[in-house]
């Protein structure tokens, strides 16, 4: 149990980092109205957020932008005809998958565009990749945070080694991944020590991300930000791939800063999160999603079996099983 003092009381360096469009985007193709994209920000603005993520700067030589929304690609016009001039104190974000972007191209100098942080998401062997699209970004004058995804999967000696990299590199913030929503607080406590190193080291902060999959991504936040994680981020009513992530309005109710209020998160979904699922969009936690996190498993087969309206949960509690 942490100190109470460390749960009641509030850092000026915590940052709420909305994912909304974004990870939220990954169950619906990215088709979120303009309304819903005008109303998610200014939710944003009236209740303290600190950044907004809009999407992902996708590669359109690899992904047919018949077949997604906008915000899979962040064209800066796009996220201009929402924010206009941004004359706030929310900051705006997008994230550069590596291998799926052409970063060179697409990711204008920051004096041109409304972006403010350029959020470099990699897997452990893609290090160095990431590192050269961190260099490219810090270049063009954004703020730079990096996900290594899949954090659960990987050894500890090879992650050590990917966080020493980062480090030496101008990239702002190491992001915390529980990709596969299997980690509980104990081991986020452990890995926040070893991320600390690191960041104290070379000056970084630390974010988390974190998949609801087994019923604690709130929970994991709040051992992250209690260890002393500052950046986190959150969805609106959950929404995300899969079992979704921490939830906005948990977050924001827990945070202790003046600063963020709780009225216009419930707002926002109340008209609009409740909409998306009376259209059908399906997301959160379910069984199958209980199911690969406890096996530690990419979610991609219990995507599959929601999408079948499956509910045969021990054969497919069997047939993960098999994949070990």
């Amino acid at each position: 149990m942490k100190e109470i003092a460390k749960l009641m009381n509030f850092r000026e360096s915590v940052k709420v980092v909305d994912a909304t469009l974004r990870d939220g985007g990954l169950v619906n193709d990215f088709y979120f109205s303009d309304e819903f994209s005008k109303a998610l920000y200014e939710t944003n603005v009236a209740a303290g957020v600190d950044y907004m993520e809009f999407g992902y700067k996708a590669d359109k030589t690899m992904f047919d932008v018949n077949k997604f929304g906008k915000w899979k690609f962040c064209n800066d016009d796009d996220i201009r005809a929402i924010v206009g001039d941004n004359n706030t104190n929310l900051k705006l974000a997008v994230m550069t998958d590596v291998g799926r972007c052409n970063y060179k191209e697409d990711v204008q100098d920051r004096a041109n565009s409304p972006v403010d942080l350029i959020r470099v998401a990699t897997y452990l062997h893609q290090i160095p990749s990431a590192i050269a699209m961190i260099e490219d970004a810090k270049k063009k004058g954004y703020e730079v945070s990096c996900n290594i995804m899949a954090i659960s999967n990987t050894q500890e000696t090879e992650l050590k080694i990917a966080l020493e990299e980062l480090g030496k590199s101008p990239v702002d913030c190491i992001y915390i991944v529980d990709s596969y929503g299997s980690l509980y607080p104990e081991s986020i406590q452990r890995l926040t020590a070893m991320y600390k190193e690191v960041a104290d080291k070379y000056g970084k902060v630390l974010g988390i991300h974190a998949h609801n999959n087994q019923q604690v991504a709130f929970a994991n936040t709040i051992e992250a930000v209690a260890d002393g994680v500052d950046w986190l981020d959150a969805t609106y009513g959950s929404m995300g791939r899969g079992a979704g992530n921490c939830a906005m309005e948990l977050l924001i109710g827990f945070l202790k800063n003046p600063k963020y209020k709780l009225y216009p998160v419930l707002k926002f979904v109340e008209n609009y999160i409740n909409e998306l699922k009376k259209q059908g969009v399906v997301w959160g936690f379910d069984m199958q999603y209980l199911i690969t996190g406890i096996l530690n498993q990419h979610p991609r087969t219990a995507i599959a079996f929601t999408k079948d309206q499956r509910t045969d949960y021990a054969d497919f509690f069997n047939e993960c099983q098999a994949q070990e």
